[in-house]
């Protein structure tokens, strides 16, 4: 237990850092589902219409793939939950994911988990504060959401399946996380191979869902897939939850084993030495840049293509299972009005894909912000770079990078679906202005963490807060009946085409300006402040 010692101090000093943040993360979650699931119920006001619209879901492979199948058409708790609750399974792992990383390797990479075992802490002390914070945040969204599910009408058992649903993705990308910090020797590094897990599991879950016949199993690979076989609202099958529990444990014990078998600071995955020819290479600062980003931009555009090729297959089907008018009314909500169900349906993921193509820029975009804090900005500023050219060859990484994730969903989709689509070339066409659409929305969302960056260096959290804004009210805003004017603060809201639509030249130059008004707010900040390493 000695190696234990000190746990309760680092947890008591993380939640006090977080006190923010995590309380107004948890209160999002619980709105998200509570909001949607009475929206839903609304929308269906009796029992024939809630199983009508659950059996047509069910019939169609693209809504099981989008958001999972449902268990009980004859349950109203199914259709009004169908749509959120395998989504906040992601953001409710996104939440304990970032926790543990910022509880761990951030520590660890920033030097205070150094000063803090100066003091009487134990060595297994950070890792486990980190993981029983993750924990707990998810146990209490998970707990809090629901009681709002029973408070709307909705039966126990499922309610109760709701929360287990979103708490077994939430362990499972805690000991994800736990087991990437050991691995890698930055932040960095942690969220590629944890990120990088959490896109397998979707594209797992996915496939398998709308495969129901040789490629069912895959769903049990993966760790979003496990809540999804609890059967909430259905069958109620609890006994599966023991699955991801063992899996965290499991996961957590590793990364136990594996902290006892590295150095303080570094990683078990040593960083690889540049190449001994390579400062030609390093003579501008984009060239810098892009040799500290590419690595990670190359996952994220082969993660898009695969996505893009997914998402394009299994939209061939989609026109032939929906015949419910709400449930067309809801797809229609979701990816625009115009086209037939299988565009709506490629609109709605591309519109969700822009999401995180924004996630991406903004990632790439708050790189210099790691280099600050390690000093390298400092050794670059210290030659004839200035501070606008450092600024900008990263800023150029993120532009650039987020708008070619976009093209690659494009070219994917049409990949897979324009062959039995009227040919690649004319779907590549149709599809590609759908894609390019949400491009200065994306830009936006990276001009305001530039912005932050430069002005708040200390609160870079808040692009990702803005941008966890943007996808609430823009995703679910109309089914949420939000106020029009609160979902127009979503920039992804004016830049949204269906496939084959048309677009309106005025919202995109707006948010171009934007975009560049941001990034001009941001060099000045950046200029006037001083560099900070903390």
């Amino acid at each position: 237990m000695r190696g234990l010692v000190g746990t309760g101090t680092l947890l008591r000093l993380a939640l006090r850092r977080d006190r923010v943040v995590l309380p107004t993360c948890m209160v999002l979650l619980v709105l998200l589902a509570a909001g949607s699931a009475q929206a839903a119920l609304e929308l269906y006001p009796s029992r024939a219409e809630l199983t009508q619209a659950a059996e047509a879901v069910n019939a169609s492979p693209a809504i099981v793939a989008m958001f999972g199948p449902i268990s009980d058409p004859a349950n109203p708790g199914a259709i009004a939950s169908f749509k959120t609750v395998s989504m906040g399974a992601v953001l409710i792992a996104l939440l304990a994911h970032a926790l543990v990383r910022r509880h761990t390797r951030t520590e660890e990479e920033a030097g205070r988990t150094e000063l803090v075992g100066a003091a009487v802490v134990g060595r297994r002390a950070p890792l486990t504060a980190a993981v029983l914070l993750a924990v707990g945040a998810c146990a209490m969204t998970s707990a809090v959401v629901t009681l709002s599910l029973v408070a709307l009408g909705l039966d126990a058992p499922g309610s109760i399946g709701y929360g287990l649903y979103w708490l077994s993705a939430g362990l499972a990308f805690t000991g994800v996380t736990a087991v990437a910090a050991q691995l890698t020797q930055t932040a960095r590094g942690t969220s590629a191979w944890a990120l990088g897990a959490l896109g397998v599991a979707y594209v797992l879950r996915a496939v398998g869902d709308s495969s129901p016949g040789r490629s069912a199993w895959l769903t049990w690979l993966s760790p979003l897939g496990w809540g999804e076989k609890l059967e909430i609202y259905g069958a109620d099958r609890f006994v599966v939850f023991l699955v991801p529990v063992g899996f965290t444990v499991l996961t957590v014990l590793t990364a136990y084993a594996l902290r006892e078998r590295r150095d303080l600071g570094a990683g078990l995955m040593a960083g690889r030495p540049g190449p001994a020819r390579g400062a030609a290479s390093l003579s501008s600062p984009f060239a810098l840049a892009w040799r500290l980003q590419r690595g990670a931009f190359t996952g994220w555009v082969l993660a898009y293509a695969l996505l893009g090729a997914v998402l394009g297959s299994v939209a061939l089907n989609v026109g032939d299972f929906v015949n419910d008018p709400k449930v067309e009314q809801m797809l229609r909500q979701l990816g625009g009005n115009a086209g037939s169900l299988s565009d709506i349906y490629l609109g709605a993921e591309i519109n969700f894909l822009a999401i995180g193509a924004a996630a991406y820029g903004i990632s790439a975009a708050l790189r210099l912000r790691s280099e600050e804090v390690e000093g390298h900005a400092e050794q670059v500023l210290a030659t004839r770079t200035s501070r606008p050219a450092l600024l900008g060859s990263h800023a150029l990484v993120a532009l650039g990078g987020s708008a070619l994730l976009l093209v690659v969903t494009g070219v994917g989709m049409a990949l897979s679906y324009g062959p039995a689509a009227g040919g690649v070339g004319a779907t590549l066409a149709h599809l590609l202005p759908s894609a390019l659409a949400p491009i200065p929305a994306v830009w936006v969302c990276v001009g305001l963490a530039l912005v932050v960056f430069g002005a708040l260096p200390r609160l870079v959290v808040l692009a990702w807060a803005a941008l966890t804004a943007f996808l609430v009210v823009g995703e679910f805003g109309s089914i949420l009946r939000l106020p029009q004017a609160v979902v127009d603060l979503s920039p992804f809201v004016h830049a949204s085409v269906p496939p084959g639509g048309s677009a309106s030249g005025v919202p995109l130059v707006a948010l171009l300006l934007v975009a560049a008004a941001l990034a001009v707010t941001a060099v000045g900040a950046f200029r006037r402040r001083d560099l900070t390493t903390a």
